[in-house]
């Protein structure tokens, strides 16, 4: 499963669901196509994508009743919302959150080989005050179903991934040796330790270790390695590139990658003014090639009988314009 996530909320009106026959007021500035599925219409900001609507279900009836980022962003990654009577403001996650799906996964279905169960790609999403969105974090599984982070810019042809890079004196014997000293502790460590946790500290060190040493995850992660011509199908975006090292990691094993679009509502989606020079210069075409690159690469490499994706938000956008050529908040219907 790979899960795109469009933080700020994409306006349905300039993407998957245009209002044709709406009053000016509604539909915006943008005219509808038709998509390779009979009686589907995109926006025409969505061309690319338009010729797959085919192998997607497109779900326009999501909805719920929370207009705020950062806790709106709870059901929108776990299917859960908060217990009635939660404010609808900025807080932290809770350690007692419902988890999101790849720490689901991850708990019930553990990775049979040295590859991380759960890869983020892309900013733990926050809003500008620092508060993180929710739903990204394992909340009660335990910080033993924590994603594996890759935050880093994407876009150069001879990219690193820095993440499963050890330091350059570090070696693969000099990995071993560390581990036989730290198993050495350990033991010793056993005697006194009473705390609880102690045994989630040897699976975080034991993954450490194998994703330093392990040449599967290196090639995996070696978005580098991927012809010039593939990279540039997604769009030369963060985003794009993201995706690209989205589909490695899917093809080399990993079952659940999720994506972030951004890091905070600057640059976003959340387009409370200008939306429609927002959308037609910047959003609406990193969105189309991304995707239909995605779902095209996925098809070609045989793969997109098995994997999912999905591509959602904490929310949509209001019906109305306001007078800053912008869309508000609308979880209602999105």
């Amino acid at each position: 499963m790979i899960m795109l996530y469009l933080h700020g909320g994409h306006p349905q009106q300039e993407t998957l669901d245009p209002k044709p026959d709406g009053p000016s007021a509604v539909k915006g500035e943008f005219s509808a196509i038709g998509t390779s599925l009979p009686g589907i219409q995109f926006s025409e900001l969505l061309p690319q994508c338009a010729t797959l609507a085919h192998r997607m279900a497109i779900i326009r009836s999501m909805s719920h009743s929370n207009p705020n980022h950062v806790t709106a962003s709870l059901p929108a990654n776990t299917g859960h919302r908060h217990p009635p009577g939660t404010p609808q403001t900025d807080f932290p996650p809770s350690v007692t959150d419902f988890p999101p799906f790849g720490a689901v996964v991850d708990a019930v279905r553990p990775s049979e080989n040295q590859l991380p169960g759960w890869v983020r790609i892309g900013p733990l999403m926050r809003r500008s005050n620092g508060t993180t969105l929710h739903g990204q974090l394992p909340g009660f599984l335990g910080a033993r179903h924590a994603h594996f982070s890759v935050d880093q810019n994407l876009l150069s042809e001879d990219v690193s991934i820095e993440a499963v890079q050890p330091a350059d004196a570090l070696t693969s014997a000099r990995i071993g040796h560390r581990q036989s000293l730290l198993r050495q502790i350990d033991e010793q460590r056993r005697m006194l330790d009473e705390f609880a946790d102690a045994a989630d500290l040897d699976q975080f060190y034991q993954r450490a270790f194998s994703l330093l040493s392990s040449p599967a995850t290196r090639s995996a992660f070696d978005l580098a390695s991927e012809p010039l011509e593939v990279r540039q199908s997604y769009g030369w975006t963060e985003f794009g590139q993201r995706c690209v090292l989205a589909r490695r990691l899917i093809e080399a094993g990993v079952p659940v990658v999720n994506v972030s679009y951004c890091h905070t509502p600057s640059g976003s989606w959340d387009t409370h003014s200008d939306n429609f020079n927002k959308m037609k210069k910047s959003l609406a075409p990193t969105l189309d090639a991304a995707l239909h690159g995605l779902i095209t690469d996925l098809g070609h490499r045989g793969l997109l009988d098995d994997t999912l994706v999905v591509v959602n938000a904490e929310f949509g956008r209001t019906p109305a314009i306001n007078r800053n050529s912008g869309r508000d908040h609308w979880p209602w219907v999105y």
